[in-house]
């Protein structure tokens, strides 16, 4: 039993580490860091009402997640902002909703099922969550395949993409779309306090060593699976929350990537 829950664990971190780190590099290119930050909290929220309604918590993690990504490039759009305002937005509200969504359910506000929203629960992962994460990962990796092009035209300018004649809302609204997605899944591992730095902190990292964006996309979930599995035997060993040690050793390894960056000598 012990050693099933092993392999489910370390399974679903590596699916984690590559999702999460792959968008990540989409993510830092566009400086939108704090996008991770507002939809790990918008799943955070989603799971907090779920509890409320006694519906999964996964399910109703990914419905305001992914919701949150359908509305947040149309609404920039609308208010003429920046997005990172509307972020900044978005963020104070699911965080409010998720608090008062806690509250309403006192009886399982301080429960592992609370907990796990929270800071995250891979010993709770099941078969059923494995298969939904490498479905996401699977249909990263192929839709960065397909577009990466585009994608990367829309990393470099998007006025520029919009010149050359590219489209550039159907794959923005679809990056912030599979964000959406990939933080709700995520926050089982991680929780939902803690996935942006899974997903900001390793692409982060490639960044320190390339400017090339096909040696990031494989680099980025490298380190992502390295931090993932590193935090996992940390948490086992020191017997300390498995998301907390993982947002720990990405944060590390940044550090870490900083100062031996080929970057930073020739700065």
């Amino acid at each position: 039993m012990l050693e099933r829950l092993i392999i489910l664990a370390v399974t679903g971190a590596v699916l984690t580490g590559i999702s999460c780190s792959l968008v990540g590099s989409f993510v830092v290119r566009m400086n939108l860091s704090s996008l991770g930050f507002c939809m790990s909290h918008a799943a955070f929220a989603g799971a907090a009402l779920g509890l409320v309604l006694s519906v999964n918590p996964l399910i109703m993690s990914i419905v305001f997640s992914t919701g949150v990504a359908i509305v947040l490039g149309p609404l920039a759009e609308k208010a003429k902002l920046p997005t990172n305002v509307i972020l900044g937005i978005i963020f104070s509200l699911m965080i409010s909703l998720g608090l008062i969504f806690l509250n309403l359910t006192p009886q399982t506000a301080m429960s592992s099922v609370a907990l796990s929203i929270l800071w995250g629960s891979i010993l709770g992962m099941t078969v059923q969550n494995v298969l939904f994460l490498l479905g996401l990962t699977c249909g990263t990796i192929l839709i960065f395949f397909l577009f990466f092009k585009e994608f990367q035209s829309i990393m470099f300018s998007r006025m520029l993409a919009e010149a050359s004649g590219i489209s550039t809302k159907p794959f923005y609204y679809l990056m912030l779309f599979l964000t959406g997605v990939t933080v709700a899944f995520s926050l089982k591992l991680v929780g939902g306090l803690l996935v942006f730095a899974l997903m900001v902190n390793p692409a982060s990292s490639a960044y320190q060593f390339s400017y090339d964006m096909k040696r990031i996309t494989i680099l980025a979930p490298l380190i992502g699976v390295i931090c993932c599995v590193a935090g996992i035997g940390v948490s086992f060993v020191l017997d300390l929350p498995v998301g907390s040690s993982i947002a720990v050793i990405s944060s590390v390894v940044f550090g870490l990537s900083v100062l031996v960056s080929p970057k930073r000598k020739r700065g």
